[in-house]
């Protein structure tokens, strides 16, 4: 389905990002793979062409203001096009809204909303200004473009001590319905995939002692072993999700299945808010 098109995914060194990765990668694109760190990014990149497929390991700070425009130039000069977009990378940094502090919320909102406005602010030169050229010129446009934001059921529905989480969240899907009225003429699609429980170090048990730095910050990731199970009654399938299962609703929407869908919000949940 993706033979020839370049995709670009951020936060694929592991979870979901990676899954995504590998499968676009057997449905034969040639993956841009970034992550925070050069290793799980070479991993990523090693695991695809062991396989026989093609990528590029992209390793940087999505939140870096200059990094966007270094990542979709490192993919250009490396395979010509960019298609697909996937704005994926993320952290939780959780806490009650009584509690938090400034630096928290606004890291969060770096990494998950303003990090993906920039990112499809980068790739205009090489997705919106070639189809707009395309489209000029007459004839129909040559290539499929398509941008999928990351979203959260945190962000459609709220969380208690995800305030900033889900701020980000939600405002994800507002930034993906604008670019889907702004770029729509230019037959570019733009979507979101609404994440419920999937099985990552996100949402690992809290007590399994998991964590990330963060602008020198030691951040625990997971949630409570306790609020683990008494998630899983309230989802319909009664289990969490893999991230290959994850993957597959961001390939859905990237993939010529979708090709009359833009602006929506697919929730990828086991019906967990229904």
């Amino acid at each position: 389905m993706f033979e020839n098109q370049t995709v670009i995914i951020t936060g694929a060194g592991r979870g979901i990002g990676a899954a995504a990765a590998r499968l676009f990668a057997q449905h034969g694109a040639r993956v841009v793979v970034n992550d925070l760190d050069a290793g799980p990014c070479e991993a990523v990149v090693a695991e695809i062409e062991a396989a026989g497929g093609t990528a590029l390991a992209a390793p940087g700070d999505v939140t870096d203001p200059a990094f966007p425009d270094h990542l979709m130039q490192a993919a250009v000069d490396a395979y010509g096009t960019i298609n697909v977009l996937v704005n994926n990378a993320g952290f939780t940094w959780d806490g009650m809204l009584h509690k938090m502090s400034d630096e928290q919320w606004q890291r969060i909102l770096d990494v998950h909303a303003t990090a993906p406005f920039r990112m499809i602010r980068a790739v205009v030169p090489y997705m919106r200004e070639p189809a707009k050229a395309e489209l000029a010129a007459g004839g129909g446009f040559k290539e499929p473009r398509c941008i999928i934001n990351v979203s959260s059921t945190s962000g459609l529905h709220g969380k208690a001590g995800q305030v900033n989480y889900a701020t980000a969240k939600m405002g994800i899907v507002g930034l993906t319905k604008t670019v889907a009225r702004e770029w729509g003429r230019f037959g570019i699609r733009c979507n979101a995939v609404a994440f419920g429980f999937i099985d990552t170090r996100l949402t690992q048990p809290k007590e399994d002692g998991d964590t990330m730095t963060v602008g020198g910050h030691e951040v625990s990731l997971g949630i409570p072993g306790a609020m683990r199970q008494m998630a899983f009654p309230m989802i319909p399938l009664g289990r969490p999700a893999t991230p290959e299962e994850a993957a597959g609703g961001i390939l859905l929407m990237a993939s010529p299945f979708a090709a009359y869908i833009t602006g929506h919000t697919l929730e990828v949940t086991g019906g967990a808010g229904i």
